[in-house]
């Protein structure tokens, strides 16, 4: 069963089709820089990579391209459904769910809790129910995995009244890849798929750690929007919230310009002046960039402080399990963060760490408990297993 992966953002449009049943990706893509005269689509297949520029087009002609492109190599007729990616369902969604006019509109009700997110979700819903009118489609959550943490973890010590009326409370994120990667590490870890624990780190631009037991969510460290929890590559992470009164009346600024720099301006571009890529801090850090430096220091301390609270959560831990582009492969990041973590009884082995794990089934650890491992995230293909599943059901 062939299922197109759409993921819409607010100037990007991600897709793949992947056959469900076996899991392989046939072909794959990013339009990117839409809207702007450097506009352009580059997609993969059989290997080979390929480009073409698409001067100014919005997502609507981006889309409209994707399919021709589709159509041109044969996967249009032979799909089965679309799969979206949907950032933020509040607490409406446990689960991925078939798109009906009802989960559109419940959808839009989180607008004011993903607004940087949920219209261009809600865009690519759009333009693929119109030019795929006759497919089923899935709407697949950020935010549904975390949904079984317990009240200790997603609540705020706020006005409780600003639970009930304004849904204040930790959401998290990165849900479909702590479940991707969380399901995988209990096969290649070999742990009890009935009784486990795990920290899961998703370290990437964007940057979440998750406590997973027994396969579900118990504690993550986004809230309730993506800005909360660890350093990340432009945002804060948490921070003490009187910052933002401070800097606004410092910078006889508006809040939302402040939130701006949090969001955009800080992490580790923030510390460093210099880059939010961590490939371009640790070049520049070998070349005694002191601010790089520090910028990489102040991230991995984040990721390790936030890894021992995520145990608190878990009662034990079993594995911590890197991912994303930073945790896939930032050699010297995960051996700082295992070291930080060593009173756990982590032990890193340097030179599985140096390979990415890849000769040892993802560990990069000496010992069974607890482990530390990479094992590389494929949102995509949870979406695409999700969608699948849920299209099958429906007959």
């Amino acid at each position: 069963m062939n299922i197109l992966v759409l993921n819409c953002g607010s100037s990007s449009a991600k897709f793949a089709v992947i056959d469900a049943s076996s899991g392989r990706e046939l072909v794959s893509g990013l339009a990117q820089r839409l809207g702007s005269a450097h506009a352009s689509l580059d997609w993969k297949l059989d290997g080979a990579r390929h480009k073409r520029d698409l001067h100014h087009a919005d997502h609507d002609q981006a889309l409209r391209t994707v399919l021709d492109l589709l159509k041109g190599i044969g996967h249009v007729e032979d799909l089965a459904g679309v799969g979206h990616r949907v950032v933020h369902g509040g607490a409406r969604f446990s689960g991925s769910i078939p798109i009906t006019a009802e989960v559109v509109a419940r959808i839009k009700e989180c607008i004011p809790l993903g607004p940087l997110h949920n219209p261009p979700n809600l865009l690519g819903i759009k333009i693929a129910q119109e030019l795929l009118p006759d497919l089923p489609q899935v709407a697949v959550f950020d935010t549904a995995f975390h949904q079984t943490m317990p009240p200790q973890t997603y609540l705020y010590a706020v006005p409780y009244e600003w639970f009930e009326k304004h849904e204040v409370r930790r959401y998290g994120f990165h849900g479909t890849s702590h479940r991707y990667v969380s399901e995988t590490a209990v096969r290649q870890l070999g742990l009890d798929p009935d009784d486990h624990a795990i920290v899961t780190a998703h370290l990437g631009n964007g940057c979440s750690l998750c406590a997973v037991r027994n396969g579900k969510s118990m504690d993550t460290t986004m809230g309730l929007t993506p800005l909360d929890g660890v350093v990340m590559g432009t945002r804060s992470g948490s921070i003490d919230p009187s910052i933002i009164a401070h800097m606004k009346r410092a910078l006889h600024r508006s809040a939302d310009d402040v939130m701006d720099a949090l969001n955009l301006r800080s992490g580790l571009l923030g510390i460093s002046g210099l880059s939010n890529d961590m490939r371009t801090l640790q070049e520049a850090a070998a070349e005694g960039h002191q601010r790089a430096a520090l910028a990489i220091e102040k991230f991995n301390h984040s990721v390790a402080k936030a890894a021992a609270g995520m145990i608190v959560s878990l009662g034990r831990l079993d594995a911590l399990v890197f991912t994303g582009g930073i945790g896939e492969n930032a050699a010297a990041v995960r051996a700082k963060i295992v070291e930080l973590l060593g009173f756990t009884g982590l032990e890193l082995d340097p030179v599985a760490n140096e390979a990415h794990g890849r000769e040892q089934g993802g560990r990069i650890s000496v010992g069974l408990r607890p482990q530390a491992a990479v094992i590389p995230t494929n949102e995509e293909l949870m979406i695409a297993l999700d969608s699948a599943a849920i299209i099958a059901q429906r007959g």
